[in-house]
């Protein structure tokens, strides 16, 4: 059975033939399956978002294909319009989109485009509205009357609504504090949990990516670096930040334990893993 999603041979030259020809991504290989949760990390410049603007057909590749349930996106353009649907992609700042008179006119923009009814329309604003923890009182409002962080979620909801197979999302907790951040992602995840969705989110954040995702792609100047889960990408601690990137700081906290002498499992990522080494540790049972 084909991956739901499947790069193959990827690469992208913006102005491509002119004097000022750049290469964005060179010869990325990689595929993903119905509800995995995918982190993309990189430096600023690594590829990251031309990459994902290639899931959905918002950019054609220069040579390589886009593989959604096996058919090439780029096969035909009935296709390539169906695919903006069922790869549904949240910009960074997506709150700077939003331009309907109410809320509820702008999550179901999606919607209407696909030429549903009105009553699945309505169905699937609300539905999307609760995902992301707008109230109904707030549909009928202007989406300009509401806080940063609401706008945030009205403009993932106009994704989300659309119900689409992969939900991609571009740093979506960028800007907003620190609340905002871990109830937005809740609401990502309480998506994926309830749709069996794929989500692919791109984050700067080590901490996020380390506790949400089930496997991380690395970029590093246009080419796929790692591939991998959590536990083993962050492994490679020196690697990781030659590119760039910082490493989760309770994955940082145990690497100068081991350094320090202590014997200790320097993979832990996430702060639940962290307490529990500690306790093996302490009982005896760890790596001594």
């Amino acid at each position: 059975m084909a991956p739901l999603l499947e790069v193959r041979d990827l690469s992208h030259i913006y102005s491509f033939g002119t004097p000022f020809q750049r290469t964005a991504i060179e010869h990325v290989n990689f595929s993903i399956e119905r509800g995995e949760f995918i982190g993309v990390i990189g430096h600023t410049g690594s590829g990251k978002s031309t990459l994902i603007q290639h899931l959905n057909g918002l950019l054609k590749p220069t040579s390589g294909q886009i593989l959604f349930e096996g058919k090439d996106i780029w096969e035909d353009k009935e296709f390539t319009r169906s695919i903006r649907f069922k790869v549904g992609l949240v910009f960074q700042y997506p709150e700077y989109q939003l331009f309907e008179e109410t809320v509820y006119k702008d999550i179901s923009y999606g919607p209407k485009n696909m030429n549903l009814s009105s009553r699945e329309v309505d169905r699937r604003v609300r539905e999307a509205a609760r995902f992301v923890g707008v109230p109904d009182a707030h549909l009928e409002k202007s989406p300009f009357d509401l806080s940063g962080g609401q706008k945030r979620r009205v403009a993932i909801a106009g994704v989300i609504a659309m119900e689409p197979d992969v939900l991609i999302l571009d740093e979506p907790t960028a800007g907003l504090d620190p609340e905002g951040r871990e109830s937005i992602l809740a609401n990502i995840r309480a998506y994926q949990k309830e749709k069996n969705a794929t989500i692919i989110m791109v984050s700067h954040a080590m901490e996020d990516v380390a506790r949400l995702t089930d496997r991380l792609l690395v970029m590093d100047r246009g080419g796929l670096r790692m591939d991998g889960p959590p536990r083993e990408v962050f492994q490679h601690a020196w690697e990781l930040e030659q590119i760039g990137l910082a490493i989760p700081q309770v994955t940082r906290l145990f690497l100068k334990l081991r350094e320090m002498g202590l014997e200790v499992d320097s993979s832990v990522y996430t702060l639940d893993q962290a307490v529990q080494e500690l306790i093996r540790r302490k009982e005896g049972k760890g790596r001594c």
